[in-house]
């Protein structure tokens, strides 16, 4: 398209990283138009196309941030919704190698938002900008490029029971179509290399299910989520939190073969072995709303378009398309926000952003050290496939450590969730006055009180959900 009849960015897939990304490109562009399979503006509620949007999902510390400078009062618009608002190392409850980590607030925003709940809010934001356009129920067919296949032009779709297809012109084509993205076979059919592919077999299954809870009753006490963190002697934990209009999401996960189950007695009795009993006391004052689902997330992925000599221009990626982290981190989100706002750093000019530029930069600015936190984590499960160099041992022993001193010391739980909250940069946590505090203060192993037994003593004429006494199983190992 030329600037006689105006400029257009074309954005393939309307999830969050699809949304992010059409916010910026509003600001230079003439209009944007964002395609999807489904039928999506107006939709509270999950996408049966988007297993995924059944699940858990969160903005990370950092994550927030962005969405409230990109749509500005977002987060108090939530809040006023009836959206829980919380501190990520003050409010949450965190247990780590089974023990309970000291809480301190980090100026760490986390929201109990569903979400398909937040996706309807971006969305909406998204949709009050006068030049986007969605383009709904088409399917993505490809790209349409320059006779010389150096230049994208246009991207072709398909609206859903048409039989023919159609282009629609573009100055920019961005892929935010996720996990599935159909841009390296684009590349290798017109001649191009296709990205190096990383991955890691981790073999994660999770399985969600949403409650009530009892009136009168308040497990969570003044807490806002409760999570435990799978460790190697035991790869099972959970993500636990209220939400909206009295509801709680509760995702538990297992890796390496050792799964969740999907029925209710039998995710009853896996909660049960959890090393902490506080999901499970807190469900016998929760009746539930609906029905396990399950997920299976098998490898963990990242496309390195930064390692590429040779791209198409007018084309780029984000989101998903690039980089599929271990859900259990919460990072996928987060990283599509900072995708989003690397993306903005490459339109200032109002020239086409120049890809292997922006792909140096997302690397750098959004990816590396997501990825680099996520494969400290996950290596250190021995029945994870990788290299394990000096660097990364290291940085598992001192996690631990980091672990053990947190149920002693909440400034260190604080410092810790900045990082992991991406707040702050993974050096904050190799500064030589932290390393010695940490030290010093897991030398003498997990505190008395990050043991204790979980009791909660429900209000007289709270009655439970069911009877049970709760006796710790056996942890099992990873495969």
């Amino acid at each position: 398209m030329g600037q006689e009849s105006g400029t257009r960015a074309v954005v393939l897939g309307g999830s969050i990283a699809g949304l992010f990304a059409a916010r910026v490109l509003a600001d230079a562009y003439d209009e944007v138009q964002i395609v999807d399979r489904d039928k999506i503006v107006g939709l509270r509620g999950p996408r049966k196309t988007l297993p995924l949007s059944y699940q858990a999902n969160g903005l990370l510390a950092r994550g927030v941030h962005i969405m409230e400078e990109l749509f500005p009062g977002i987060v108090q618009q939530l809040v006023d919704d009836g959206i829980p608002k919380g501190d990520l190392s003050g409010s949450c409850r965190w247990y780590a190698q089974g023990n309970r980590l000291a809480q301190k607030d980090g100026d760490l925003i986390t929201l109990g938002v569903l979400r398909p709940v937040l996706e309807f809010y971006i969305r909406e934001r998204v949709q009050a900008l006068p030049n986007v356009v969605f383009v709904e129920q088409h399917d993505i067919v490809g790209i349409v490029t320059t006779p010389d296949k150096t230049k994208v032009i246009g991207a072709r779709v398909q609206a859903r029971g048409a039989k023919t297809d159609k282009v629609l012109d573009a100055d920019l084509v961005v892929d935010a179509t996720g996990r599935g993205s159909r841009t390296p076979v684009w590349l290798e059919q017109l001649g191009y290399e296709r990205p190096e592919e990383e991955r890691k077999k981790i073999d994660l299954v999770y399985v969600t299910q949403h409650y009530k809870l009892r009136p009168g009753a308040d497990p969570f006490q003044g807490d806002v989520a409760i999570n435990q963190i799978a460790f190697p002697a035991n790869p099972r934990g959970n993500v636990f939190f209220k939400t909206s209009d009295g509801q709680l999401e509760l995702t538990t996960y297992g890796l390496l073969g050792d799964h969740p189950p999907a029925d209710q007695d039998g995710l009853y009795r896996w909660l049960k072995s959890l090393p902490a009993k506080d999901v499970y006391e807190t469900l016998r004052y929760a009746d539930p709303v609906d029905k396990p689902v399950l997920y299976r997330f098998p490898t963990t992925l990242r496309r390195h378009y930064q390692k590429l000599t040779r791209f198409p221009d007018n084309l780029l990626v984000t989101g998903d398309a690039i980089t599929c982290f271990n859900p259990v981190y919460a990072q996928g989100m987060s990283v599509a926000a900072l995708c989003a706002m690397t993306m903005r750093q490459h339109l200032h000019s109002g020239a086409a952003p120049v890809p292997l530029d922006y792909f140096r930069d997302l690397a750098a600015d959004a990816i590396d050290a997501s990825w680099d936190l996520t494969n400290t984590v996950d290596l250190s499960f021995p029945g994870v496939k990788g290299e394990r160099p000096l660097k990364l041992k290291f940085a598992n022993w001192f996690l631990k450590k980091i672990q053990i001193a947190a149920t002693h010391d909440r400034d260190i739980t604080a410092k810790y969730y900045q990082v992991a909250g991406l707040m702050a940069p993974q050096e904050s946590l190799m500064k030589p006055g932290f390393i010695l505090r940490v030290l010093l203060k897991s030398l003498r192993g997990p505190s008395k009180e990050s043991q204790q037994p979980y009791v909660y003593q429900a209000p007289p004429g709270v009655e439970p959900v069911f009877e049970d006494v709760y006796t710790p199983a056996e942890p099992r190992k990873a495969a």
